[in-house]
């Protein structure tokens, strides 16, 4: 019953951020129906994807540990996805977890994600650097990448040679992060 109810509430007429946020309250309210949500986020056949994507982005902005049973499914499909409007979410998921991993050290969050689950979110990360993705996930995929280059020895070195090649295509929020970067590499 819950799962229809929420294929109900993602099939919202307008995108309005209050309508989001009153959607992904109602998940965390009914945190049962977190897996059918996750489930609708990689369905890129459905209409309600991208949406379920944007609502997800909340909930776990909110309570990351609702996705910590689910990181396997969701590390695994990650590069999967190629909707523009479910990739910018997803690609700032992965920067919570990463964020959360490295950066805060959070203890469930380094118990949960695993070096395989880090390995596909490399693999994510670079696959929407490389490819031609809205700005705002490729700023998210260059900080998930600098973290994971603590670990990974061979992502830094990757990472700064994408940025001083791509730098002078790209636009100016995208030059703004990469010289960030770039000076920190």
């Amino acid at each position: 019953m819950s799962s229809q109810i929420l294929k109900e509430k993602l099939n919202f007429p307008r995108a309005y951020r209050q309508t989001r946020l009153d959607v992904a309250q109602w998940v965390l309210d009914n945190t049962k129906t977190f897996p059918d949500l996750l489930r609708y986020c990689f369905d890129e056949k459905s209409e309600l994807s991208y949406r379920a994507t944007w609502i997800l982005e909340f909930v776990c902005n909110k309570k990351l540990s609702l996705l910590f049973p689910h990181l396997d499914t969701f590390c695994k499909n990650l590069s999967l996805v190629k909707k523009d409007q479910a990739v910018r979410p997803l690609s700032k998921i992965s920067g919570f977890l990463i964020v959360s991993f490295y950066k805060k050290k959070d203890v469930e969050t380094r118990k949960n994600l695993s070096e395989e689950n880090r390995k596909k979110i490399t693999e994510a990360c670079f696959d929407w650097l490389i490819t031609n993705q809205k700005v705002a996930c490729k700023v998210y995929a260059i900080e998930s990448l600098y973290h994971l280059g603590s670990e990974f020895d061979w992502v830094r070195p990757e990472l700064k040679t994408i940025l001083e090649e791509g730098y002078s295509t790209h636009s100016a929020a995208f030059k703004a992060r990469a010289r960030f970067y770039l000076k920190k590499l």
